[in-house]
């Protein structure tokens, strides 16, 4: 059976590692936090309430800063461990944990240090806690977090939102559902007064989980007692109220022993007329007693749902570790292995990108569907083939013999000229490619989520796909270039052999000043009226016919260097991308290859503190395991 000790020093141990990885409550941590899930007792109570005497009562120690004003201006999240067998006390700190204090008044000072390390030498407050653990035999197992004390007014040297700024500190740890409040309200004052009260029945209007206590009760009006509240006329509660008697500040100032304090305590109530008959459950001893067995039953509770966290916990932290990957091996033929296989998650996604399995690859067909067609449609063929321009270059050709029959010179000038435009259509088409492939590499390293750890290697892998790229496209635009090229170095026979057949349609050779049916522009007397218009029909067929070659040429070519640029850019793009990488890769040692695996510290970071994280909460899951409990 799990005994008190068992269930609350398992509580401070997970505690206590939360607040080492910055975990302790009330933040917004990457997942949900294991510290609001465990139950603590939040002490409340307004300034001057007696609430720092109550802890010090409870600890058996006068360890805590006092003065006038608000003194406590950081959260002391306090967890008492009980020892046996040993009489030695001492403290430990959170950000001091290898350093023991056995005198409590360096305790004192250390706490105000702390303090003032954040909030400096002002009497400004911070949510930030400080965590203090001690270790006694006088004590029992309880953590207490000790509050800033709720104001109405700010004093020098405070904001005027202090009043705010310590209400809105103060509900952050009261309002957790997990929360035990321990209301603090000084007896010679209206309980319908208390600060304390009044914030606890704002958050907890059925009043499960505060326990009242009132302090300064020999502090009283004479013929006055507090019997109404304590006996829960006054003011009701499921758990009953706890009267206290601190230290006089006379005892204080003579540094009068605790546990003589509590001894005249004891004394007091067993002596009072007034509380005589309540005497064994009151007094701080019993307050330490109370809460601890309470704050045993509540664990109980909800073991079962912080095991439930703590699962959840694990899960989500695995999957983040499987995210951001697992450390890299030092071994360099680990770290091969490893930089080969984020190549091929790479490739398998540039891959998908060009195949459609991925959105971008159809970014390729619309250059050939939609630019190539209409780059070739905006050929300045209409200027190249003008009446004017047919006549200059067939004139041209001709030198000073005209030609006879058809002017093929002329046509092939014609041609020549025109197949050259095609070169700028052609080159822009394997540019636009090459640029498509550079944006689906770009963005399938981004999409790597293996990659995104290591910087180097995205930009290495970028600048090695990007020079294969390159090449690929050299390659590309030779080719598409070759033909055109060879269009041009070779005119389709069949063209030429319909040129007569197109003179013959002219009809019969006109008998002399037949004008019904004149002779060919070739057979014109220049002196003729009618030379130039026929000369001009003449021109025209021949700007017709190479027209209707080049739309031959075009047709074939809109065909033709898709094909080209898929075969020489787009399927090498797939097969060969990192081929010259791999081959380079496996002729680096192991420095290098530890320099492309070099992370981005902030994921390093982040890695490390999930790791650190996942530790805390496996221990967490392996000691309530080990701790076996009776509901």
């Amino acid at each position: 059976m799990a005994t008190m000790e068992s269930l609350i020093g398992l509580v401070n141990r997970i505690q206590r590692a939360c607040t080492a990885l910055g975990d302790y409550g009330g933040g917004d941590t990457a997942f949900s936090s294991l510290w609001d899930a465990l139950p603590s007792v939040a002490v409340v109570g307004g300034q001057s309430s007696g609430k720092s005497s109550v802890l010090e009562s409870i600890v058996g120690r006068d360890f805590l800063p006092r003065g006038s004003g608000i003194v406590t201006r950081r959260p002391l999240v306090l967890q008492l461990h009980k020892t046996e067998g040993r009489k030695e006390e001492y403290a430990e700190f959170g950000h001091m944990p290898r350093r023991r204090f056995t005198d409590f008044s360096l305790v004192r000072k250390e706490i105000q240090d702390e303090t003032d390390r954040i909030t400096g030498k002002s009497k400004q407050i911070s949510p930030i806690p400080i965590h203090l653990s001690i270790y006694s035999p006088n004590v029992v197992n309880l953590t207490l977090i000790d509050l800033p004390g709720l104001t109405k007014v700010a004093v020098e040297g405070q904001p005027e939102s202090i009043v705010e700024d310590i209400e809105k500190m103060v509900r952050t740890y009261v309002e957790k559902p997990n929360s035990i409040i321990l209301a603090i309200s000084p007896a010679n004052q209206d309980i319908a007064t208390s600060d304390a009260m009044k914030l606890a029945r704002e958050v907890d209007p059925s009043g499960e989980r505060t326990f009242g206590v009132l302090t300064k009760l020999d502090l009283m009006d004479k013929g006055t007692n507090a019997l109404d509240v304590l006996e829960g006329r006054a003011y009701r509660l499921q758990h009953p109220w706890v009267g206290i008697v601190n230290r006089s500040q006379a005892d204080i100032n003579k540094n009068t022993d605790m546990i003589y304090a509590r001894r005249r305590e004891r004394e007091y109530f067993a002596t009072s007329p007034d509380y005589g008959h309540l005497a064994n459950k009151m007094g701080s001893e019993y307050l330490a007693k109370l809460l601890s067995q309470h704050l045993e039953s509540v664990i109980k509770a909800k073991i079962p749902g912080i095991i439930s966290l703590i699962n959840k916990g694990i899960d989500e932290m695995e999957a983040e570790l499987d995210h951001l990957g697992r450390p890299i091996a030092i071994d360099a033929g680990a770290q091969l292995y490893t930089i080969l296989e984020l190549c091929r998650a790479f490739d398998k996604i540039f891959k998908e990108h060009l195949d459609g399995g991925r959105p971008g690859g159809d970014r390729i067909y619309g250059v050939f569907d939609h630019q190539l067609p209409a780059a070739l449609r905006k050929l300045p063929f209409d200027k190249h083939l003008s009446l004017q321009n047919v006549r200059k270059l067939v004139s041209e050709a001709d030198g000073y013999q005209p030609h006879l029959i058809a002017p093929e010179q002329g046509y092939r000038r014609l041609i020549e000229g025109s197949l050259n435009y095609f070169r700028g259509p052609a080159e822009a088409s394997v540019d636009a490619v090459h640029f498509v492939l550079k944006e689906l590499v770009r963005k399938s390293i981004g999409e790597t989520e293996e990659l995104r750890r290591f910087p180097t290697l995205q930009s290495t892998l970028a600048a090695a796909a990007g020079e294969a790229l390159e090449k690929f496209r050299d390659e590309s635009k030779k080719t598409v270039v070759r033909m055109v090229e060879m269009e041009s170095s070779y005119l389709t026979v069949d063209f030429f052999r319909k040129l007569p057949q197109e003179g013959e349609k002219m009809g019969p050779t006109p008998s002399p000043g037949d004008h019904r049916n004149p002779p060919g522009p070739d057979r014109m007397n220049p002196s003729d009226p009618l030379a130039d218009r026929y000369a001009e029909a003449h021109f025209r067929r021949i700007g017709s016919n190479v027209s209707s070659y080049i739309g031959m040429v075009s047709n074939t070519l809109r065909i033709t260097i898709p094909k080209a640029v898929v075969y020489c850019q787009v399927k090498e793009a797939k097969q060969n991308l990192l081929s010259y990488f791999y081959t380079q890769i496996g002729r680096r040692e192991g420095k290098q290859l530890e320099e492309l695996l070099d992370e981005d510290p902030s994921l390093m970071s982040k890695r490390q503190e999930i790791a650190k994280r996942l530790e805390l909460y496996k221990a967490a899951r392996d000691e309530i395991d080990a701790v076996a409990w009776v509901r």
